[in-house]
């Protein structure tokens, strides 16, 4: 049979099941003696055993059929205890890595080890590791192979292997890479990277440069340095279930829009302007129509995000020796699919640094979700020790991010927001998993890549609570257009707190600090010219401000002149262009004029650290 054509949809099913089968093992957890629980296991195992053996998976079927054989024996006994329950968590992981080497196009791996074990003498489903190097050509100058396969259970690793591709391009010239770094930030879960690399340092040199990173569990020097390129992976295609009573909605829109299309033409033919003028009311009018159910295609809730943290808080709290309970509240907020994958690992990751490091003993992760105007705020909080600020101070004065100058007047906020450099951390000893800070840039860029903010907040010994500022979609968004040396830009209305405009002489000054009062509260005034590096201009009366928040403070924003908002259709830019600070993207006018979208934060943090040099 032709298995390509229905591959896609067997993964999808698939996964479906294995995600269901997790949510279920953590249920039957603190309820061992649910028959219906265990009935549903099984029915899923049963499931993923018939779909596989249909397209020929051999290996997944026969893993599948394992399972379905154990959950029998619990269906006879009409309970599960927490071996079986461990057992089985760890033969998911496995079938979803066996998933993953079908998305791929890969053979299955072999399974035959955790297939001959039991769940009294579980093993562990890591493929079998060697350390074996293969010896290099003696000509330093032709390329050789370095293959890094990281840890199963590291969070986020696309972004780990962004770095140790970065770390590698410092000691040698990378020729290429498999996957490449573009596919890096668009695989699901890529946990190996081939590299090809020229360097003067030998084998052993550069396994011992890589073995500071903890994350990594094999490094090999594959002998076949200078043979072909190894074959690229394709990235998978996303799929997504819509209702049948949406798709008849869009198929209504379609036809009044074909309908709609021939009044406008009959109107233009005939120069009937009142007809003209009233097709094009209709016409707007069934945009916006379609834009909503567009936009509801895409939108999908983080029930599916709370399932996997419940998972993870279930394999931390028994490996940590701790009691940690997880409360999701708002589970039904609905987001754009690709913020929501977006979102996966940092969560995760902010959920085992709050497990490993931030309780105990004992303790509660909530995590709650809330619509607040044209954002969606998530909060994961914790009611552990929190973080230790003094400690904060001394790592940032030892990592020349403070100076001593600073320690007494720094904000609690900006101390906070430290702990999102890349590598700092608050801790004197490194675990399993990562000290409450250490991967929190990969947090925090994460979520400023889909037009997010991050906050971080912990009150002196009443546990961390980090929220997540988003926008409920990427594609089409509200914005406020200013203008600024005679160009058009646009700030997200999600960032605009108000918009004023105000007399030279109700500005004041402290020192040399030029400031505004508004709402009762002095703000300081901050020109967009002069962030942009661009020449200022005479003093206009009345000054056009622009109220925004930015790093934790509220600011007033100097423009040239206030445009008014608009709906507009967001592009990611392409390369090189994409790597400009402070865009977040761009849009064009009806006019053909491009307008780009401003980064605030990007270009104050910018600001900062170029003062702070």
């Amino acid at each position: 049979m032709d298995s390509a054509k229905f591959r896609e949809m067997f993964l999808t099913e698939a996964t479906e099941h294995v995600e269901q089968m997790i949510a279920m093992l953590v249920q039957l957890d603190a309820d061992p003696e649910d028959r219906d629980g265990i009935d549903a296991l099984f029915r899923n195992a049963h499931s993923i055993k018939g779909m596989a053996a249909t397209m020929e998976h051999n290996t997944t079927a026969k893993l599948a059929h394992r399972l379905e054989d154990r959950l029998d024996k619990c269906r006879k006994r009409g309970n599960i205890d927490g071996n079986e329950i461990d057992w089985l968590l760890e033969a998911t992981d496995l079938i979803e890595l066996l998933l993953n080497d079908i998305r791929n196009e890969r053979p299955e791996r072999d399974v035959a080890d955790f297939m001959a074990t039991t769940p009294v003498t579980t093993s562990a489903m890591a493929e079998p590791t060697t350390n074996s190097v293969a010896t290099p050509t003696s000509d330093v100058s032709l390329p050789r192979v370095i293959k890094l396969q990281l840890k199963s259970d590291v969070v986020a690793p696309g972004a780990r292997l962004l770095v140790l591709l970065k770390h590698l391009s410092a000691i040698g010239t990378v020729v290429d890479s498999t996957p490449t770094p573009a596919e890096l930030l668009e695989l699901e879960s890529p946990h190996q990277l081939s590299v090809r690399i020229v360097s003067d340092l030998d084998p052993e040199q550069l396994r011992q440069g890589l073995q500071k990173y903890q994350e990594i569990e094999t490094i090999t020097f594959p002998a076949s340095a200078t043979g072909p390129k190894p074959q690229q992976r394709k990235t998978p295609a996303k799929t997504v279930r819509v209702s049948t009573e949406l798709l008849d909605h869009l198929i209504s829109l379609t036809g009044e829009l074909i309908t709609n299309r021939y009044r406008l033409q009959g109107g233009v033919d005939k120069s009937n302007w009142q007809e003209i003028d009233a097709g094009v009311g209709q016409l707007a009018r069934l945009v916006k129509n379609l834009h909503h159910h567009v936009l509801q295609v895409r939108m999908v809730s983080l029930e599916a995000l709370a399932g996997r943290l419940t998972r993870t808080v279930h394999d931390l709290s028994r490996s940590n020796g701790k009691t940690v309970s997880l409360q999701v509240e708002g589970a039904t907020i609905e987001l754009d699919r690709t913020i929501v994958e977006a979102l996966t690992d940092p969560l995760v990751h902010m959920v085992r640094n709050a497990i490993d490091h931030g309780i105990d003993v004992s303790g509660t992760i909530c995590i709650k979700a809330w619509r607040e105007k044209d954002q969606i705020h998530i909060q994961v909080s914790d009611d552990g020790n929190g973080i230790d600020i003094e400690k904060v101070k001394e790592q940032a004065l030892k990592q020349g991010l403070l100076a001593p100058s600073q320690v007494k007047t720094a904000r609690r906020y900006d101390l906070l927001q430290m702990i999102c450099q890349p590598g700092f951390s608050t801790r004197d000893s490194v675990s399993e998993t990562s000290g409450r800070g250490v991967g929190m840039d990969v947090v925090k860029t994460a979520v400023e890549q889909v037009g997010g903010i991050l906050t971080i907040e912990s009150p002196p010994d009443k546990g961390a609570r980090i929220t997540l500022k988003l926008p409920i979609s990427l594609a089409i968004v509200r914005v406020l257009m200013v203008e600024c040396d005679g160009a058009k830009m646009a700030l997200p209305i999600t960032r605009v707190a108000q918009t004023v405009e105000i007399s030279p002489d109700e500005v004041q000054s402290s020192g040399k600090q030029l400031m505004i009062e508004h709402q009762k509260e002095l703000l300081p005034m901050l020109s967009l010219r002069k962030i942009l590096n661009i020449p200022k201009r005479a003093q206009h009366d009345p000054i056009p401000i622009v109220i925004t928040e930015v790093l934790g403070r509220k600011i007033a924003l100097v423009v040239d002149r206030l445009v008014g908002q608009q709906e507009v259709f967001v592009q990611r830019l392409p390369e090189p262009f994409d790597q400009v600070r402070g865009s977040s993207g761009a849009t064009i006018l009806g006019d053909g004029e491009i307008v780009f979208l401003l980064d605030l934060q990007s270009l104050f943090e910018h600001r900062k650290r170029c003062a702070a040099e």
